[in-house]
């Protein structure tokens, strides 16, 4: 539902940053392309994100395995305001108020703007043959934001009636109601905002009687 850019960076200055604040994997990789520097601390919202800075050479990594306010407490309990900045490796668009909840507590965090997200235009021409085929039995949001493009783009299409055929499977309440205004099959809110608990959902979904069965709009 996004396509992301990565824009020419110049060098990031990280003579004042004690630590960096990762919020997605994409954060992970615009830095990585922006700086060889490996030897600050990496702290995580979840473990997809941990996992892609362990991939990227980052030599400490910690995840908060939750949300932007686990990873604001994370923070707080491995740094100290007096030893430097924080620098949040971010995307133009940035949920939650990580910088806010951190400065409360007397920590200096710099946004660095390391890619932008925009939103499709369309949908693909495979999946309006998908989901008028019925091929997709569940389908998976991680963000409001993506949510919200889905659901704008299948009021659009007029494809919506299609999903009536699919599970949702969402991140958050948030995330759930982003996606309220399209008919689903069923939206199925994970236990715990992270992609270990998306799996449990799918495999749920996966188990549920009558998915073996076809399921028509």
């Amino acid at each position: 539902m996004l396509e992301i850019e990565f824009p020419v960076i110049p060098a990031l200055d990280l003579s004042d940053v004690q630590a960096l604040l990762f919020t997605s994997a994409n954060g992970v990789r615009a830095f990585a392309a922006a700086s060889t520097d490996r030897s600050l601390p990496a702290l995580a919202t979840g473990d997809a994100t941990a996992r892609e800075a362990c991939a990227a050479g980052f030599l400490s990594v910690e995840s908060a395995a939750r949300d932007a306010q686990a990873l604001a407490r994370l923070a707080a309990a491995r740094c100290r305001p007096a030893a430097g900045a924080l620098l949040h490796a971010a995307g133009d668009v940035v949920a939650g108020d990580l910088a806010g909840s951190l400065s409360d507590v007397g920590f200096r965090v710099r946004r660095e703007t390391l890619y932008r997200a925009h939103a499709v235009r369309s949908f693909s021409p495979a999946l309006l043959g998908d989901l008028a085929a019925g091929r997709l039995r569940f389908a998976l949001f991680f963000s409001p934001r993506t949510a919200a493009v889905f659901a704008r783009l299948a009021r659009r299409s007029g494809v919506g009636k299609f999903c009536r055929a699919v599970d949702a499977c969402v991140l958050s309440e948030a995330v759930g109601r982003a996606l309220q205004s399209v008919g689903w099959h069923d939206i199925c809110i994970a236990g715990r905002p992270d992609h270990k608990a998306m799996m449990v959902e799918v495999d749920h979904i996966l188990k549920a009687p009558g998915l073996a069965g076809e399921r028509r709009p």
